[in-house]
């Protein structure tokens, strides 16, 4: 399937509050989120034929979620020359309460 850039939508809060708040009740000990700052998302994004962002889900050792982000082609494959992980969870750093989180 070709890729344009334009895959994925905007929500609104209440829609993305429903969806998080039902993965907190399914999942009540579980990370809720995570961080990855923008410079590592940039250039993600800034090589050369990246339309997007695919993200894989993963495990540590400790049985600890992460997320790796990749950069995916027109082709819908993913450009593993530059792989992020490391993002930051929450919790323990965790944003301020709002609908998405509490």
């Amino acid at each position: 399937m070709p890729f344009n850039g334009q895959e994925g939508e905007e929500i609104t809060l209440q829609e993305a509050a429903a969806l998080t708040a039902s993965y907190r009740a399914q999942n009540p000990d579980s990370t809720k989120c995570h961080f990855m700052g923008k410079e590592i998302i940039n250039a993600i994004l800034a090589q050369t034929g990246c339309v997007g962002i695919r993200t894989y889900y993963g495990l540590n050792t400790d049985g600890t979620r992460e997320i790796i982000l990749v950069g995916v082609d027109v082709n819908g494959d993913d450009m593993t020359n530059l792989i992020a992980d490391r993002a930051i969870p929450c919790p323990n750093v965790c944003s301020r309460k709002n609908g998405l989180n509490s």
